[in-house]
C-alpha cells in the first residue's frame, strides 16, 4: 500500500487520479450485484482521453455536492469525538508501486481501517436509515477500497444535522472483490491498449 499526502481536490490530487481507475468510480466497471457495468466503455475511454491530453472532464457538480463539502469538517470531528479516535486524511492510496489503480479515503483511522463519509440531503439520509446497511450503490467503492488497502474493515458513514448518523460497518466480501479484481485487470489491459493506440495516432 502506498499512501499520498496531499489535500484532496487539490492540483496533485487530481494529477494523482489522472487516467486511472479509482474506487468512487468501481461501480462504471462491475456493478454492486457483481455484472460488468454497461459504463465500462464510456469510463475507459474517458480515462483514456485523461491520459493522454493531461487534462480531465469537469465533473458534474451541484448545491447539494457544495453543501456536502462544507459540512464534511464537522462530519470527520463527530466520527472523531463519537469513537475517540483520530482520522488521518490523506489523498490517495495505492495498493502498490503500478499504480495503476487507487481510492481516496474520506479519511483512515491508525491504518487500520478507512472511513468512507457521506453528507446527504435530509431525504437521502431518510432513505439511509430506513432501508438499513450499507445503500447498494456504494459496495463497488467500499470494497474496492478494502481491496485496494487490504484492509479487513471500512466504515459507512453517513450525517445530516438533526438526523440520526448512519454508521455501518463493513467487512470484506472476498467473492465480490474476487470479481472486482479481475474486472478491473481486464478493464486496465483495455485502457492501456486504448492510451497506446490515441499515442499512436498523434
Amino acid at each position: 500500500m502506498i499512501i499520498i499526502e496531499c489535500d484532496q481536490y487539490s492540483d496533485e490530487y487530481w494529477q494523482h487520479k489522472l487516467g486511472k481507475p479509482s474506487s468512487s468510480n468501481f461501480g462504471k466497471i462491475l456493478t454492486p450485484t457483481g455484472s460488468i457495468s454497461k459504463q465500462a466503455k464510456g469510463y475507459m475511454y474517458e480515462l483514456a482521453a485523461e491520459a493522454v491530453t493531461g487534462k480531465r472532464e469537469d465533473s458534474y457538480y451541484n448545491n447539494h455536492m457544495e453543501k456536502g463539502l462544507e459540512r464534511e469538517e464537522e462530519s470527520r470531528k463527530l466520527y472523531e469525538f463519537l469513537f475517540d479516535v483520530e482520522v488521518e486524511e490523506v489523498g490517495v492510496v495505492y495498493p502498490d508501486e503500478r499504480k495503476d489503480r487507487l481510492c481516496s479515503p474520506d479519511g483512515l483511522i491508525n491504518r487500520e481501517y478507512g472511513l468512507e463519509m457521506k453528507n446527504p440531503i435530509s431525504k437521502t439520509q431518510v432513505s439511509y436509515l430506513v432501508d438499513g446497511g450499507l445503500p447498494l450503490k456504494y459496495k463497488p467503492q467500499v470494497q474496492g477500497s478494502l481491496m485496494i488497502t487490504g484492509f479487513d474493515r471500512w466504515d459507512f458513514y453517513s450525517h445530516y444535522p438533526g438526523l440520526p448518523l448512519h454508521i455501518v460497518e463493513c467487512e470484506r466480501d472476498e467473492k465480490y472483490i474476487s470479481l472486482l479484481g479481475e474486472a478491473l485487470g481486464e478493464f486496465i489491459e483495455e485502457l492501456d491498449k486504448t492510451v497506446k493506440k490515441l499515442k499512436e495516432l498523434k
